[in-house]
């Protein structure tokens, strides 16, 4: 458990950046939708029936205009917002994740001095990933709310962790924090129990070994 809280550890810092920003980009379609609802309605509602009416332009987000936007008003912090909720949604990930991953392999294995079968280990993975994936899904709730920039019309903003909780929990319900549980569950699965297998395989150990090695 302990090696697992420090694999998530070490596992956020380098890629809390990247989570960041994916949500923006997922998150731009959404709002860029809801601006040109908005212009269309003021358009419709306009007094003046003589008035033509201008195109949105829409403008694509890229992930460099964001991190150049974020580097440039907040520095390398705005980069890592959201940093404790995804540290409370990784390394619990990884302690739930590991041991469960460990037990449930040793099920296959039938002597303890040889690895369990290929498919025993993908099939430990995919348990153990779904499972810790729906477990910390309320934390990757609140890390979401956290990371968007964008508000749309009439949503929230939090201060932190704690507020986050108590809006969605006062606004939405308890169910609230499962959102997209399932769906996370069916990206976990198979991504954990294809890297059991890569590891069964060997492959790294292999790559290893095609490298020079020094002489002492």
């Amino acid at each position: 458990m302990l090696a697992g809280c420090g694999a998530g550890t070490c596992q956020v810092i380098v890629t809390t950046p990247m989570e960041m920003l994916k949500i923006q980009l997922q998150d731009a379609g959404r709002i860029a939708a809801q601006k040109k609802l908005m212009a269309a309605q003021a358009q419709l509602s306009s007094s003046s029936a003589t008035r033509v009416a201008e195109p949105v332009v829409e403008t694509r987000t890229t992930a460099t205009q964001i991190t150049r936007e974020l580097l440039r008003s907040k520095g390398i912090a705005g980069l890592y917002k959201g940093l404790g909720a995804t540290l409370l949604r990784d390394v619990p990930f990884s302690i739930v994740y590991f041991p469960l991953f460990a037990n449930l392999n040793k099920l296959g294995q039938k002597d303890p001095n040889v690895k369990a079968p290929f498919y025993v280990s993908f099939l430990s993975g995919c348990v153990a990933g779904s499972t810790a994936a729906v477990a910390v899904n309320p934390c990757d709730v609140i890390k979401t709310r956290l990371q968007s920039l964008q508000r749309g019309v009439n949503e929230d903003t939090y201060s932190g962790i704690l507020d986050c909780t108590k809006k969605i929990w006062r606004k939405e319900g308890p169910m609230a924090f499962l959102k997209g549980a399932y769906c996370r569950a069916l990206v976990i699965a198979p991504l954990f129990g294809i890297a059991q297998v890569v590891y069964f395989i060997g492959i790294a150990e292999f790559l290893l070994d095609m490298l020079p090695k020094h002489r002492a």
